[in-house]
């Protein structure tokens, strides 16, 4: 199995954490160090990661370094603000969802070639049961569990433990960590969510 590590170098602590948050409920198997300074990325094992998240300011600081990292390296943004074009870059002022469906793009269209160099795939199969399936795509379309009992007519019981094993099977315990996998792996389109 191959483990990913992932940097993010940004100084807003409040900012680095979300971002982390969000990257690990995508991506179960990975590793995300946070970095509040270039000095501390360096300090650390700088080469080892598959990609860096990094505030503009470091970037800009330290751009001979990134621009090495190439398509590896996503820079920070409030949205309004211009990059080279080849520079990826994430609005870090959007809603969640908005954040979450951005950073998928990225990752099937900007670092498809690289992500399954680096391992950013999913490492691990997870064989969820055809009923499971179906539990899963009700959750994302915002379904509580009666609502699914009433929709594949089974019993409230029995979607607890579908969920339950789902929750299991994948690692993943919040919703819109189930609907990022959900995604990713094809139960579902993203612009349905």
């Amino acid at each position: 199995m191959y483990h990913t590590d992932i940097a993010i170098v940004e100084a807003n602590t409040l900012a680095a954490l979300g971002l982390r948050t969000i990257l690990e409920e995508m991506i179960p198997d990975i590793t995300v160090r946070v970095f509040a300074d270039f000095g501390a990325l360096i300090d650390d094992t700088p080469d080892m990661y598959a990609h860096y998240f990094v505030s503009a300011q470091i970037y800009f600081e330290h751009t001979a370094f990134f621009i090495e990292k190439g398509p590896r390296t996503i820079v920070l943004c409030n949205g309004n603000q211009k990059f080279p074009a080849g520079v990826p870059a994430l609005n870090v002022c959007l809603s969640q969802k908005d954040l979450i469906k951005a950073i998928m793009y990225m990752r099937s269209r900007g670092h498809h070639s690289s992500s399954a160099q680096h391992g950013m795939e999913g490492t691990g199969e997870h064989e969820l049961s055809p009923r499971e399936i179906e539990v899963l795509q009700l959750l994302t379309r915002g379904l509580i569990n009666k609502e699914i009992a009433d929709k594949l007519n089974i019993s409230l019981t029995t979607v607890i433990s579908h969920r339950k094993n789902i929750t299991t099977k994948l690692g993943i315990r919040s919703v819109s960590g189930l609907t990022i996998y959900a995604v990713m792996h094809g139960y579902i389109e993203a612009d349905s969510i």
